[in-house]
């Protein structure tokens, strides 16, 4: 896991660690992954906290579903999509906490895009 810097905004630290479990909790019930992650998803997390790094919203990001700035390649934007088709909903059962956490995030509009 990538280690938290202590000038990331809580919502960016909370969001790693809620995409990183989708992406290993998918990893390992679609390519075997038992604690480690496979190649592929080891480059789609690490993609994944760069782009939550370089957020537009930082701290007052949104949901990614309910994000209107597109910040993932198409490609990937597909592949992180499928990871959260499948992960989403057995998040309550694995990570119930971080699970409702998301839940109320997910309730916030977006904010007015910074220029």
């Amino acid at each position: 896991m990538e280690e938290q810097h202590k000038d990331t905004p809580p919502r960016i630290r909370r969001e790693k660690k809620v995409v990183a479990a989708m992406i290993a909790m998918h990893c390992r019930d679609h390519h075997g992954g038992a604690g480690t992650l496979c190649a592929d998803c080891a480059a789609l997390h690490e993609y994944a906290m760069a782009r939550l790094d370089r957020c537009v919203y930082g701290a007052e990001k949104p949901a990614c579903k309910k994000c209107p700035v597109h910040c993932y390649k198409p490609a990937l934007r597909e592949k992180i999509r499928e990871v959260m088709r499948y992960a989403g909903p057995r998040m309550v059962r694995e990570h119930p906490l971080m699970a409702l956490q998301h839940l109320l995030d997910s309730r916030k509009e977006p904010p007015e895009r910074k220029r």
